[in-house]
């Protein structure tokens, strides 16, 4: 999510409210820069049609005009500027005013997609989804009417479904757009709207300039009131046919497995409170794998996540439900999807009566190695990509197995657009197994890719640990390992970058920094991005960038060594070293 400072449909640039106006200590208490930003809450409150947002406006203007300085200043951080419209789309917390995601957002981003849509000659249809989040229906119904009255062909899925439905459905349905609202495995209260565009982008995500194209359109949307615009409902709702070719689709790209249902490894599912089990049910059993025990707390779509604080998989303490539920079941496997289940999470018993959670590397070199072997089978050539900052063990596979290998921005924008595609990932637990299916990360798919494996593995005794001990003695002992910092003040961010370009480390973890590249400056085959990577002798490396979507610089360390003890006493050197550059 990025910010700008226009001041269009009531936000107010931030030279126009110094600190004092709002505060409430420009002489009378309420100083021309209150004034402006009490207007612009005034004029946006009456377009809003959310009677909870309107209200919550409305009570901080009353408390900003009584003289509250922690009001005008939660007013003055709302129309600073509003969400700006990049390649991930809108996201940020539900709440009032254009820096939050709310109904008038929500509307000004449909407007303005759907004349991108008829501006540039696209094709007028477009299919909407939706998660099961606070207001993501809501968000779809809004966006449902909004394009319709501007004379779009529209289709709306018929349920909360996971996004890896919406994005089979744009090419399915061959329109010129798709729209999720989701915020994927961000905090409970944040809510977002990603954006799939079909004909020559075959069902991807945008990626620049197109983003900055309909965040123009938005734009000039936003200059107006939502209320002149002409809504309709005539849409068409898709029936349950649209997510039984999804199921069709997904099971078919397995074999039938190895072993009879009762014979089958174990396997416990999570839901994580969001939208994947009943879809995942469907595809594991249509393509005759035994049904997962579920974690019962966390099965049913709930938009609190009662269970959780932070509904991502790689958050410590997420998948403890689900680890003490295949520890009380006897469990061969812990799989878990996130809310919109486009993430897939691993875990596997650890020998001492608990288990261990996979890194997003890890199970991406699994993937990887199984795609890459049946690529080879079926006498199919191509390429395997993951984004930069994933492990470069993916590409000894490639070789091994004389497939192309490329490396990609992060973001699975760019991992789905890889001429070939056989297999993506990004360690971010993200995974594209079936290219010709789903043009995104597909955490249904990825899991039952790996339930295919687990049960081949069983077949010839053995398991997902010894396929991780082959791994390495195949194609060398890799760890990986990541350390974030999370800030307050965005401003913080550009700071630790601008440190780290201006005395940059000549050695961390004992090993010499023998190389420095700053994709900010231009790499070929990428655009100037905010990334920084250092090569370290023995070929570990060490990549920071900033979060595309949260408030944080993140790290990653990858090694390779003769043994994975001594790959991970790297890693754990290298994370000593670099946590204090950039907290």
């Amino acid at each position: 999510m990025t910010r700008h400072d226009g001041a269009s449909d009531g936000a107010i640039a931030d030279g126009d409210l110094s600190e004092g106006a709002v505060a409430g200590e420009a002489g009378d208490g309420a100083g021309a820069g209150l004034e402006a930003v009490l207007a612009a809450a005034r004029s946006w409150s009456a377009q809003d049609p959310d009677d909870e947002t309107r209200a919550e406006l409305d009570a901080l203007v009353a408390a900003a005009t009584s003289g509250s300085a922690e009001a005008a200043a939660s007013l003055r951080e709302r129309f600073s500027g509003r969400l700006a419209f990049g390649t991930a789309g809108l996201r940020a917390e539900l709440g009032a005013g254009p820096q939050r995601m709310n109904r008038v957002v929500v509307t000004q981003a449909a407007a303005g997609l759907a004349r991108f849509l008829i501006d540039t000659g696209r094709d007028r249809s477009v299919v909407i989804g939706y998660d099961g989040r606070v207001n993501s229906d809501v968000f779809a119904r809004d966006s449902a009417e909004v394009m319709r009255g501007l004379g779009l062909d529209v289709t709306l899925l018929p349920s909360a479904l996971p996004t890896p439905v919406l994005a089979f459905a744009v090419r399915h349905l061959g329109v010129g757009a798709g729209v999720m609202v989701t915020a994927s495995h961000n905090p409970p209260r944040d809510n977002g709207y990603k954006v799939y565009l079909g004909g020559e982008d075959d069902g991807s995500q945008i990626v620049p300039p197109v983003d900055g194209e309909i965040a123009a359109a938005i734009d000039a949307v936003a200059a107006g009131d939502v209320r002149d615009l002409d809504r309709a409902t005539d849409y068409t709702v898709a029936d349950g046919a649209l997510v039984q070719a999804y199921v069709a689709a997904t099971a078919a790209t397995v074999p039938a497995p190895r072993l009879p249902v009762d014979a089958q490894p174990k396997v416990v599912y999570t839901a994580m409170h969001g939208v994947g089990w009943e879809t995942a049910r469907a595809v594991f059993g249509a393509a005759g794998f035994a049904e997962p025990v579920v974690v019962p707390e966390q099965i049913e779509p709930d938009g609190a996540f009662p269970t959780v604080s932070f509904p991502n998989p790689e958050e410590p303490g997420a998948m403890d439900l689900a680890v003490a539920q295949g520890v009380a079941v006897g469990a061969d496997l812990v799989i878990a999807n996130d809310p919109d289940a486009d993430r897939l999470a691993l875990a596997i018993p650890d020998g001492a009566g608990s288990f261990r959670r996979l890194s997003g590397n890890e199970v991406g070199w699994l993937l990887g190695w199984r795609a890459a072997a049946r690529a080879q089978a079926a006498g199919e050539t191509g390429a395997l990509a993951a984004s930069i900052v994933s492990s470069p063990a993916l590409a000894r596979v490639a070789e091994r197995y004389g497939l192309e290998y490329r490396d990609t921005l992060t973001g699975f924008k760019w991992v789905s657009r890889v001429p070939g595609l056989v297999f993506g990932y990004e360690e971010a637990l993200g995974y594209l197994v079936d290219p010709g299916v789903v043009r995104d990360k597909d955490g249904i798919s990825a899991a039952l890719a790996l339930l295919d494996l687990a049960v081949g593995l069983a077949a010839s005794g053995k398991t997902v640990a010894d396929q991780l001990d082959a791994f390495a003695a195949e194609f060398g002992a890799f760890a990986s390992g990541q350390v974030s910092t999370r800030v307050d003040d965005l401003s913080r961010i550009g700071e630790v970058m601008a440190s780290l370009r201006s005395s940059a480390p000549t050695s961390l973890g004992g090993r010499s920094v023998v190389g420095v590249t700053d994709y900010r400056d231009g790499v070929e085959g990428f655009p100037p991005s905010d990334i920084l990577r250092y090569d370290l002798d023995g070929g570990a490396r060490v990549i920071v960038r900033p979060s595309g979507t949260e408030p944080k610089v993140k790290v990653y360390i990858d090694t390779v060594a003769g043994s994975s003890a001594e790959a991970q006493a790297l890693v754990d050197a290298l994370a000593a070293d670099v946590r204090p550059l950039v907290s």
